[in-house]
């Protein structure tokens, strides 16, 4: 949603409303990677005091989502090829097991949502390809793998996953503005989703796997690849 006064609800306290708003707004890219955070700039947004505004930051600054560059400036998180590694390596590991559990204890209506995830996979990647669809696209990715977790019946898995899948977010929205196709959820995604609703949990698992060591591999050459253009871009400015 846009930042705004207006993703206000003043039903909570305005340092939750803060914090909420300013964490949609970067998990949306509306705050994009590397954006400096002004507090008095946030607070005339969303027409707030800057003493909210100042204990939202904070909060994103744990969870990572913020960070003081080497000039004490406050920006949205920017993470590297070797964050988004390390990130993928975790995501390999604990979805492994959310799908072995799925494969247990899926009830019969997850399962039938999983389907019909991958159906509407189909349709937007056939679809004409906008800014608007690429963001469907990375929802419902985000959507399948949470399904995933919670069909597991483990909540501290989901609850793990969760904090993997926010920090991912940030640098998955920079590489799919980049190129569409390092999203892949209808060929992949449909391997997962059969493995689990057959109860397979051998195949499962190494569907999973190899989703994901794809889409890292996919992910890292992408942001190698950007990242070569910015310094490029930044060493041609500075002449």
């Amino acid at each position: 949603m846009p930042l705004s006064p207006r993703s206000l609800q003043r039903n909570q306290s305005l340092q939750e409303q803060a914090y909420q708003a300013l964490r949609a707004a970067i998990l949306s890219g509306e705050l994009a990677p590397g954006q400096r955070l002004v507090e008095t700039h946030l607070a005339d947004k969303l027409q707030v005091s800057r003493t909210p505004i100042r204990e939202a930051l904070r909060q994103l600054q744990h969870e990572d989502l913020a960070t003081l560059d080497a000039q004490n400036i406050l920006r949205v998180a920017r993470f590297s090829v070797t964050d988004a590694m390390q990130l993928y390596d975790c995501r390999i590991a604990l979805e492994q097991l959310s799908v072995v559990e799925a494969c247990r204890n899926a009830a019969d209506g997850q399962l039938q949502e999983l389907k019909g995830m991958v159906i509407q996979a189909e349709k937007l990647v056939k679809s004409k390809p906008s800014h608007l669809n690429n963001f469907q696209l990375l929802e419902l990715d985000y959507r399948f793998h949470r399904l995933l977790a919670e069909s597991s019946g483990n909540l501290w898995l989901r609850s793990s996953l969760d904090q993997v899948f926010d920090k991912m977010i940030l640098f998955r929205i920079q590489t799919i503005q980049h190129n569409r196709n390092v999203l892949e959820i209808r060929t992949e995604h449909h391997r997962v989703y059969e493995a689990v609703a057959r109860r397979d949990p051998h195949t499962a698992a190494q569907a999973i796997k190899e989703h994901l060591l794809a889409s890292k591999e996919r992910v890292a050459q992408e942001m190698q690849t950007f990242q070569d253009t910015d310094q490029d871009t930044g060493i041609a400015q500075e002449q």
